[in-house]
């Protein structure tokens, strides 16, 4: 790399993890004191997401009828015996473990139309929670690409930065951090809007990443600016702790 300027052009790979760990080191330290390469971060970051959204290939509704149906037209296949069957014991005992086999059959099929129907449940579970994924990434994408969306940048603890990007069109907004500390064990950053003086919490975010763009639950409903603080695992009703960061919406 040549300078800040190659590392302007660096933005894509890294929202996408293709950056070695030097190049990774240098791009973060760079990405806390430039605003403009955190959002269009948080842009790829959105493509991507949306981009892997549209080739997961979920299981056809109809499945788990065709599993069903199946189960009750599959013939179950003797028992192999061996050589002639000798004496009425071992007769009695043939005709008895037939019993058997023909009670495993049935409860190995219900068992079987269980687990069908279970995962019949799972499948509309991530169909559903793909859809939920897919709109947030939608909503934050449209915030960020909004012809009216207007930026404000302030740094925090420790050389991190904080953007706040506003579509008052929209009624929306989205956080984007670069370079934060992982909160303390058990808790959390959460995001507030700031309606004049009372905290409105408007979602949490990942406390894995120290880098990532969060769509702010809500609408801006007239505040006057978004803080975070640290909370409890899961957040919190009200905020519990001094702010870290305080934004005035631009």
């Amino acid at each position: 790399m040549n300078g800040s300027a190659e590392l302007h052009t660096l933005t894509g790979a890294y929202a996408l993890h293709a950056l070695d760990a030097d190049e990774r080191t240098a791009f973060e330290r760079h990405l806390r004191h430039c605003a403009p390469c955190a959002a269009e971060v948080a842009e790829f970051a959105a493509t991507a997401a949306r981009l892997g959204l549209a080739v997961a290939d979920a299981p056809r509704p109809e499945l788990r009828e065709q599993v069903l149906r199946r189960v009750s037209e599959v013939r179950q296949d003797p028992p192999r015996v061996a050589g002639p069957v000798v004496g009425a014991r071992l007769s009695r005992a043939l005709r008895g473990a037939g019993r058997w086999a023909l009670a495993a059959c049935v409860a190995a099929a219900a068992g079987l139309g269980g687990v069908a129907a279970w995962q019949h449940e799972r499948a509309d579970s991530a169909r559903e929670q793909a859809r939920r994924a897919e709109q947030r990434v939608d909503d934050l994408a449209a915030v960020l690409a909004a012809p009216d969306a207007r930026t404000v940048t302030a740094r925090l603890d420790g050389g991190a930065t904080g953007t706040v990007v506003v579509s008052r069109n929209r009624d929306r907004a989205v956080f984007v951090a670069s370079g934060m500390r992982p909160p303390p064990e058990g808790r959390v950053y959460q995001l507030w809007y700031d309606d004049h003086g009372s905290m409105r919490s408007a979602g949490l975010m990942n406390p894995t990443r120290t880098t990532q763009a969060v769509l702010l639950r809500g609408g801006l409903d007239g505040a006057s600016g978004v803080g975070v603080t640290v909370e409890p695992a899961g957040g919190s009703a009200e905020p519990t702790s001094a702010p870290v960061a305080l934004l005035a919406l631009p």
